[in-house]
């Protein structure tokens, strides 16, 4: 999480489709596609930056940005196409405010920079999808739908990884930027579930206490994900009540639902256009339903915002040494770094090092709003 409103104090700050509903194992195809992720993510670039959109700049503005970024040590941008409203590219079915990435990515290129384009995944706060799908949504343990009842801020209507459409919705999504011909990849946020609990600094700055999963954070228990669990396990899991945070099948269950949406929609339709695909992810990946050293992903990027987690500098190294030991060291990571927490250069420098010496094959840095003449020349080495 996140780059978002909600964590403004968080982050100062996502037609043709495939078909089927099955729940998987990700172990099962892990193995056999390792080896053709490894290849293809050995070409990754090393440094990476998120982009929020900003269509008043002129090219010139943005030639000049890129060249500043690219001779300072960024190699990718990731900028922000679709934020779960209407969209900066084509898009056969959503509103399109312009087609502002198609417009940009010879601009990237020619200062040698690979686009990425990030979008909102599971996220939806389209006016009038919202309304003509009140059933794609996810609900809580209360029973209260994402829509109707977001939790702690309005725009956390996130919808059902079980549903068929919304799996279809989302892979359609990544078509419609996979068939943006010069597009390097496309990189995946909020594939996840709501928070069931913050992040531990962040508690306080909404007046919560959170020390168990409680029902009203708790998702997601929407139709289809009850009736997929009860047919296999006999059990509705609305009935298992406060019990329903310890049940480890159903802990199980959700992680799968999320990982499905990954492996089985996003991943072959971004491949289908030869599309390289990343995600933002989570350290506290439990928290949010968000089982991603399971996923089929080229490269992970976790949000390693040690501020929100309570930590110092050194926690990032700590977590991309957990995050590379749950992935087998089969893909590559790179540490996802707010600058928000990083007030001064050196303290930019010491996260890169400590990224580096743990593993990391780079950096992502949130986000080139925040950049400052120093942290240039940090990159610069």
């Amino acid at each position: 999480m996140k780059k978002r409103t909600f964590i403004k104090t968080m982050a100062a700050g996502s037609l043709s489709v495939m078909t089927g509903t099955t729940l998987i194992n990700c172990n099962s195809n892990q193995e056999k596609t390792t080896e053709t992720v490894t290849k293809t993510s050995n070409n990754l670039p090393d440094n990476w930056i998120w982009v929020r959109p900003d269509i008043s700049k002129t090219d010139d503005e943005w030639k000049a940005i890129f060249a500043r970024l690219k001779s300072s040590g960024i190699d990718a941008i990731l900028p922000q196409v679709y934020s779960s409203r209407d969209t900066l590219f084509d898009h056969p079915i959503l509103p399109v405010r312009e087609r502002w990435l198609e417009h940009i990515i010879p601009i990237a290129h020619a200062a040698e920079l690979e686009v990425h384009a990030w979008m909102w995944t599971m996220p939806l706060n389209e006016k009038g999808m919202v309304e003509k799908h009140p059933d794609w949504f996810s609900v809580n343990r209360n029973g209260d739908p994402s829509n109707t009842h977001p939790a702690y801020v309005d725009y956390y209507k996130f919808m059902c990884p079980c549903h068929p459409e919304v799996q279809n919705f989302v892979a359609g999504n990544v078509e419609a930027l996979a068939k943006i011909e010069d597009l390097d990849g496309i990189h995946l946020d909020y594939v996840r579930q709501p928070d069931v609990i913050l992040a531990e600094g962040l508690q306080p700055k909404y007046d919560i206490v959170q020390d168990k999963e409680y029902p009203e954070y708790d998702y997601p228990y929407s139709k289809n994900c009850r009736n997929l669990f009860k047919e296999k396990h006999g059990i509705d899991p609305m009935d298992l009540g406060d019990d329903a945070p310890a049940h480890e099948a159903w802990r199980q269950f959700r992680y799968d639902a999320v990982s499905n949406v990954v492996n089985n929609f996003c991943v072959p339709m971004a491949r289908k256009y030869d599309k390289k695909i990343t995600a933002a992810v989570f350290p506290n990946w439990e928290s949010v339903r968000q089982q991603w050293h399971r996923w089929d992903l080229d490269a992970f990027l976790p949000m390693l915002y040690q501020g929100f987690y309570n930590q110092d500098i050194n926690w990032i190294g700590e977590e991309v040494n957990k995050a590379l030991t749950r992935l087998n060291h089969s893909k590559p990571v790179y540490s996802g770094l707010f600058l928000g927490h990083l007030p001064t250069g050196e303290d930019l420098k010491k996260a890169i090092e400590v990224s580096k010496s743990a593993g990391a094959k780079g950096v992502c840095l949130f986000d080139y709003g925040g950049m400052k003449d120093e942290y240039y020349e940090v990159l610069k080495g």
